[in-house]
């Protein structure tokens, strides 16, 4: 059987192999360098978070809505001019997190998909011959006082209902921890099960070229569509020709929802725009990778540098970056950690930009599409693309092999939309 894998992000990259050692011919279309700065895979915040399993709205949420549109330097923004091409997404993404209970049923559907996740990344990066770019070091969520920690009293509920566990930190401890911090932050939770990449971008290229090597083709062309007869697949469309195939998985990230469409799946997938920037030979820095409460960033050790990445911005896939939304992340970064030096020079800061592929209710799409069986989705994994995609390739090779998978994609498929 052959399979042809839509992006070579993440999801397509884990999702390759997985198909290659089902016995599977495999063939990947990418037509960027994988793991490259085009690539959500690249930019991203470098978590390995179990824990990430709250949606993004939150009861209440809907009453910040006039802020986000008057605020475009906000840790989450709305672009007037895009305002009302993302409404229904926005309707439809406020309802999400609308109560506890729709926050809860969430939390419970992601949780089998990203648990256990820092092992699994361990795993696959030593089979690629970079086992050091995933470190288990857990992950500290930092605050100026506990007050704040209990300000968001409903996710640390709904994590501990789903069995996330954590460790809380007194000054005094947050002190020998993290001797660089800032003294404002004096209490943390630490969450142990979390672990982090030093390397996106180098991590997912290495995936691809273990997948090359065992025997999958890279094709640098861009997928445009499906040939579909009597709703079985015989080709995946490109602006080079056809790539005659037996099945396709779309993981293309942000850029998969018109193929979704072409093969039946009018999916509501939308692109959150987010930022980092990267101190380059950087003096201080965390122990533990960390998110402060008041910068809503990770900030976390790479091999590239010291990556503070952040931020939400609605806005779309063509609109330019707004790199002010870069700076505010770097000068928290510095406010963090005051031993950084004031006066970094432009030339030590690299800023980047890039497409969080998110689905309004907080889950990604995983399943069949609609007009063939033989075209799956394994997309729109929003915040969590990183964390969830071994599990998210287990699952899709599963349904491949004809399998019913072992994790529950029920709430996962893109049907659910109608």
């Amino acid at each position: 059987m052959h399979v042809v894998v839509i992006g070579a992000g993440i999801i397509g990259a884990a999702t390759a192999l997985g198909a290659l050692r089902e016995g599977y011919r495999v063939t990947i279309l990418e037509p960027g360098e994988p793991g490259g700065e085009q690539a959500a895979s690249y930019g991203n915040g470098c978590w390995l978070s179990p824990m990430s399993v709250i949606p993004p709205s939150s009861p209440g949420l809907w009453k910040k809505v006039p802020k986000f549109l008057a605020d475009p330097l906000g840790p989450l923004a709305i672009r007037w001019s895009y305002f009302p091409k993302v409404l229904p997404w926005l309707a439809r993404y406020l309802w999400a997190g609308w109560t506890e209970a729709k926050v809860e049923a969430t939390a419970r559907a992601l949780r089998p998909l990203l648990v256990g996740s820092p092992a699994l990344h361990k795993d696959l990066a030593e089979q690629a011959g970079v086992g050091a770019l995933i470190e288990q070091r857990g992950l500290v969520y930092i605050y100026e006082n506990r007050q704040q920690f209990e300000a968001e009293a409903l996710a640390w509920r709904v994590r501990k209902k789903v069995g996330i566990e954590w460790l809380e930190l007194g000054a005094d401890e947050m002190r020998q921890r993290e001797p660089e911090l800032d003294r404002r932050y004096t209490f943390g939770a630490l969450v142990e099960e979390g672990g982090h990449c030093r390397d996106p971008g180098g991590y997912v290229a290495a995936l691809v070229a273990l997948a090359r090597s065992e025997g999958a083709e890279l094709r640098r062309e861009k997928a445009t569509g499906f040939r579909i007869e009597g709703g079985r697949l015989k080709a995946v469309l490109t602006q080079g020709g056809e790539v005659a195939c037996d099945r396709a998985v779309i993981s293309a990230g942000a850029y998969s929802k018109h193929l979704a469409a072409a093969a039946g799946s009018k999916v509501p997938l939308e692109t959150e725009r987010g930022y980092h920037a990267m101190v380059a030979d950087a003096e201080v820095g965390p122990r533990t990778p960390m998110m402060p409460y008041d910068g809503k960033m990770s900030i976390t050790w790479t091999d590239r540098g010291l990556r503070c990445a952040g931020q939400v911005e609605i806005a779309g896939l063509e609109a330019a970056p707004n790199w002010k939304r870069a700076e505010i992340l770097r000068d928290h970064l510095l406010r963090s950690f005051p031993g950084l030096p004031r006066d970094l020079p432009a030339s030590r800061v690299r800023m980047w930009m890039g497409h969080r592929p998110s689905m309004p209710d907080g889950l990604p799409c995983i399943g069949p599409a609609g007009a063939s069986p033989d075209v799956l989705c394994a997309f729109g994994h929003g915040h969590v693309g990183l964390v969830a995609a071994p599990r998210t390739a287990t699952a899709v090779v599963d349904l491949l092999a004809g399998r019913s998978p072992a994790l529950a994609i029920e709430p996962f498929r893109p049907s659910r939309f109608g």
